[in-house]
């Protein structure tokens, strides 16, 4: 591939030199460039070199970001925070090239708080290794995202991500109590839950924390965050039933969900589409009879004499409407295995006898629990149309996760997955495929239901529907993004915010 060389003024290129003081910490070679603007998602790669930043600087304290962000506004260039990459939603790709700030070299374990039960870190650190640190503490932080161990602490904050075990610890909004963030003027502040950094609950003012958490890099860049610890769980538990029916297993997920269990970290459930997914091209799949055609399961986290009481009372549930457990064994592997589908850029698939690389994509709606059914069939219905005119699309099937934070009995995430050719992605190609991301979200809107739980909306086909979403909110959220952003210089071209400028 041919790359244009930089087109960012040498002098700027002077100047991020000069305030992170590293020669390795100001990158404009073309494999630094082209790796910062790669996501797992599927990707128009025919148009690659138009979302490829001018240059790349790695940071490594607040005041070396304050004042990268200073330059960016003062000159006017875009800048895009970037942290594991790990997103599907584009929400870490520079649409308008610029400078793209990676927080990585930022990943300290800056103090662990037993006695308030905190753990303040830098934000290019990731769950799976800030937890390893604090087991010897006997906590961990909980947040749990199927992308759990290449995800980073930055970029959870700015897609205000969503966790597996949500239902019993919350997600991360709920997790994370305060943070420091460097707004697009390049102004430092603290926001947070109240007025100190470790507390929970204040009455005081507005509540900004929830405005600078999902707003997929927009607002500003996270250089520290202050998270919640919780004892870590004395007794694991999972259970996976087996129905032959879509309809009983739906049922079956409402119950486990109602059953007002403390320890319920999550519920979940998947259709025959999945299923079928699962038996054909999943080199983890056990194999299972054919009449499985659905399969809903719980999870339980808590201390032995909260989790066994409460495990018996899912086994009677689970079974209440004739679903077949699937046996001690394959329950907890399949629970444990939760994170290691996540995020194969190539998923060797097989389709129509023949085996081809496919790209995962998925939209993650908040749908209300009575709206399920009818938003999987015209989810399934829409791909079917896509999957017999472009041979580039295969459906995945759907599944569903409890979603509200300790309230399970809530609004569910549906997830539709779907394959891409990435390969023989064309103009065309891309095209539709924008066309079935908006199909896909308008049918959610439809519902009265979220275009996203955890992703974001930053990609064509879902972003140009933000409006619709915010509804009379959305001159809000513009007079925002104008007031702190003045000249559109932090993550431009997402969530349909350039308009704020029109």
């Amino acid at each position: 591939m041919t790359l244009a060389p930089p087109t960012i003024d040498s002098g700027i290129l002077e100047e991020l030199r000069a305030i992170v003081g590293e020669e390795d910490a100001v990158l404009i070679s073309k494999s630094s460039r082209l790796n910062r603007a790669r996501v797992p998602a599927p990707f128009p790669v025919h148009r690659w070199e138009e979302f490829v930043p001018d240059a790349v600087v790695l940071p490594r304290t607040v005041q070396h970001v304050s004042e990268i962000v200073k330059l960016a506004n003062r000159t006017k260039v875009p800048i895009v925070p970037r942290a594991g990459g790990t997103g599907l939603a584009d929400g870490a790709v520079p649409l308008r090239g610029g400078i793209v700030v990676d927080v990585k070299r930022m990943d300290k374990i800056k103090e662990v708080d037993l006695a308030n039960n905190t753990v303040t870190v830098g934000p290019g650190i990731n769950m799976q290794t800030l937890n390893r640190q604090l087991v010897k503490h006997g906590v961990m932080f909980p947040d749990d995202p199927a992308s759990y161990a290449c995800s980073l602490i930055g970029g959870r904050i700015g897609t205000s991500g969503f966790s597996l075990l949500g239902s019993r610890y919350g997600h991360t909004r709920d997790l994370v109590i305060s943070f420091e963030i460097v707004l697009p003027t390049g102004e430092v502040i603290e926001v947070g839950d109240g007025g100190g950094r470790k507390v929970r609950k204040s009455s005081t003012g507005y509540h900004l924390k929830h405005l600078f958490m999902g707003h997929q890099g927009t607002l500003g860049i996270v250089t520290e965050a202050t998270l919640e610890l919780v004892p870590r769980a004395e007794v694991e538990f999972a259970a996976f039933f087996l129905f032959e029916d879509f309809d009983t297993a739906y049922r079956t997920h409402r119950l486990l969900a109602c059953s007002g269990l403390a320890t319920l970290a999550g519920v979940m459930l998947f259709d025959s589409e999945k299923v079928a997914y699962l038996r054909r091209d999943d080199e983890a799949y056990i194999e299972q009879p054919d009449w499985v055609k659905a399969v809903a399961a719980a999870s339980l986290y808590g201390t032995r004499a909260e989790v066994e009481p409460a495990s018996k009372i899912v086994m009677e549930l689970g079974r209440s409407l004739g679903g077949k457990y699937i046996g001690d064994e394959i329950s907890s592997g399949d629970w444990s295995a939760r994170h290691d589908r996540y995020a194969n850029p190539l998923h060797g698939r097989a389709r129509d006898g023949q085996v081809v690389p496919m790209s995962w994509h998925c939209e993650d709606a908040a749908v209300p629990y009575s709206e399920l059914p009818a938003v999987r069939a015209k989810w399934h219905a829409i791909a079917s149309r896509y999957v017999e005119q472009y041979e580039i699309f295969d459906d995945w099937g759907m599944f569903a996760y409890t979603n509200g934070a300790h309230k399970p009995w809530g609004d569910v995430l549906a997830e539709i997955d779907m394959g891409l050719w990435e390969e023989r992605l064309d103009e065309a190609g891309w095209q539709a495929f924008i066309s079935l991301k908006r199909e896909i979200a308008q049918t959610v809107l439809d519902h009265g239901g979220s275009m996203t739980a955890c992703h974001g909306a930053t990609r064509a086909g879902d972003a140009e529907l933000v409006p619709q979403e915010m509804g009379g909110g959305w001159d809000v959220m513009m007079a925002i993004k104008r007031l702190l952003d003045p000249n559109n210089v932090m993550n431009p071209g997402k969530q349909s915010l350039d308009r704020a400028y029109e």
